[in-house]
């Protein structure tokens, strides 16, 4: 017998046992705390799984969305499975760039019908799940207990927008590197842009009026951006046009922000004495508003999803399937506690006894959830669905484009009304591009 022979047999044996025809799913994500968590727990996968590995790509949130996007949208292959937010689900299953999650809607065990209905919903074209939820949000107030008490001040569990802005101007120390209130700024649709938007609405502004004519020329606008930078020059902190989520949340947690605006996902991170120097004093209230009938809370969820055309749809399936169960959270649970498990999804942690004592914030986090409606997210009418975004395709570019002018008006590079006027500009050039209005 030959070294060849030998060669030859020896390989076909492997492929007999099953060890060379192993698949390796790569799966991009945002590196936000509850990502990296299911990295970390990525073994109990695959030892339930022999003959699937996983290879993990995690990046910042504004580039995730252009690698994902760009590699969807060309059918590039790169990734299994993809992070996927609640705006991109719907909008790419109907242009057949992702596989429908049949298994997962029809198995007994996976329980589909457990999803939180606002979750569901926007994650759904013509009956179809088209991503599953790895955790949902809102947003909502957190703050310091104890600076509120000590400057003699009560926060409302439905504060208005004024009394925000007086608490942190009062709360404010900046010479001991205290500031009232942290806000993201870092350009981006998802990022400045999603506060920017959310709050827009409670000061009665809107992206477009009813015949998609950009609305950045008017009062409403104006007198947002206006209240927002001057907020934050006077009592955030330095540098804030490149704060986003896990800036913030870095500066919160080291005791740097009397109060902090941003999503109700972040409870279990403020509030984890691991993590946080300040967790036994936060307190929450729901999202600001100014009387208008709108409060600034979003709705949005972070899902996986499998490109269409993947020649691993059964075994992402399958990771999608482990990721976002109920068996998931209970090994969360386990292994760091009920109050670590991944938010907004499944309609049975709520109804549990041990995630309601361990998670204090558990009911205001499902209140803002149900909260927000993307189907009326205005207080005047619109013709779009969505919270803090707009669900056209077109939004990912122009929200970008826009929260980049706005990023600047807070680091006082160009004033609040030339920011204003070079969104409306570039805001018509695009949706004149785009054929808007659609007939």
């Amino acid at each position: 017998m030959t070294c060849k022979t030998i060669l030859l047999g020896a390989v076909s044996a492997l492929a007999f046992s099953g060890i060379a025809s192993a698949e390796t799913l790569t799966i991009a994500t945002v590196n936000n705390g509850d990502m990296i968590r299911m990295q970390k727990l990525t073994d109990d996968f695959t030892k339930k799984n022999p003959g699937i590995d996983v290879k993990w790509v995690t990046l910042e949130e504004n580039v995730l969305r252009q690698k994902v996007t760009t590699d969807v949208a060309t059918k590039g292959g790169q990734y299994d499975v993809m992070t996927i937010g609640i705006y991109e689900a719907p909008i790419w299953g109907k242009q057949g760039w992702l596989a429908p999650l049949d298994k997962l809607s029809s198995n007994a065990s996976y329980d589909a019908d457990d999803l939180l209905p606002p979750i569901r919903s926007g994650l759904t074209v013509d009956g179809k799940l088209y991503a599953a939820p790895f955790y949902g949000e809102s947003s909502m107030v957190m703050y310091r207990k104890d600076l509120f008490e000590k400057a003699g001040l009560k926060m409302p569990d439905a504060p208005t927008w004024d009394f925000i802005a007086d608490a942190a101007r009062k709360i404010t120390d900046k010479g001991s590197e205290t500031y009232g209130i942290c806000l993201r700024g870092k350009a981006g649709w998802g990022e400045n842009m999603a506060f920017l938007t959310a709050t827009a609405n409670a000061f009665g502004a809107r992206w477009f009026d009813e015949n998609w004519k950009p609305q950045f020329d008017q009062p409403e606008w104006k007198n947002t951006l206006d209240f927002y930078v001057k907020l934050m020059k006077d009592a955030g902190p330095p540098g804030a046009s490149s704060n986003g989520f896990n800036e913030n949340l870095a500066l919160f947690q080291t005791g740097k922000c009397g109060m902090w605006i941003d999503a109700t996902v972040a409870a279990s991170f403020v509030t984890n004495p691991k993590e946080s120097k300040v967790a036994d004093q936060v307190g929450f209230a729901l999202a600001p508003d100014t009387g208008l009938g709108k409060r600034g809370n979003w709705l949005w969820s972070w899902n996986l999803a499998i490109p269409a055309g993947s020649k691993k749809v059964e075994a992402a399936e399958k990771f999608i399937a482990w990721a976002t169960s109920k068996d998931y959270l209970n090994l969360v649970a386990e292994k760091d506690g009920w109050a670590n498990v991944p938010p907004g999804t499944r309609t049975s942690l709520y109804q549990n006894a041990e995630y309601q004592k361990a998670a204090p914030f558990a009911k205001m986090t499902l209140d803002s959830i149900n909260a927000a409606d993307p189907k009326k997210p205005t207080v005047k009418p619109v013709p779009y669905e969505g919270v803090q975004y707009v669900a056209i395709p077109e939004f990912q570019a122009i929200g970008t484009a826009v929260g980049q002018q706005f990023s600047a008006a807070l680091a006082g590079q160009v004033t609040v009304d030339q920011a204003l006027k070079s969104a409306q500009q570039l805001t018509e050039r695009e949706m004149k591009k785009a054929g808007y209005p659609k007939k």
